[in-house]
């Protein structure tokens, strides 16, 4: 289990969980860098979050 628990009143929607699942993914095959595009007040930052949570570390 992931030593990170996020704590949001909030689930992932719409494309968030695809893009939760392809951050991890990518992390975890260790590409360095990252880009998550979105307009403002789309979950971008609740994305990276539940991204952190889901590999365990920030």
């Amino acid at each position: 289990m992931s030593q990170f628990s996020l704590q949001a009143p909030f689930v992932p929607t719409g494309d968030q969980p695809q893009a939760i699942a392809q951050l991890a993914n990518s992390l975890q095959a260790q590409h360095r860098y990252q880009t998550l595009l979105g307009a403002t007040g789309t979950g971008k930052t609740f994305t990276v979050a539940a991204t952190i949570e889901k590999i365990g570390k920030p």
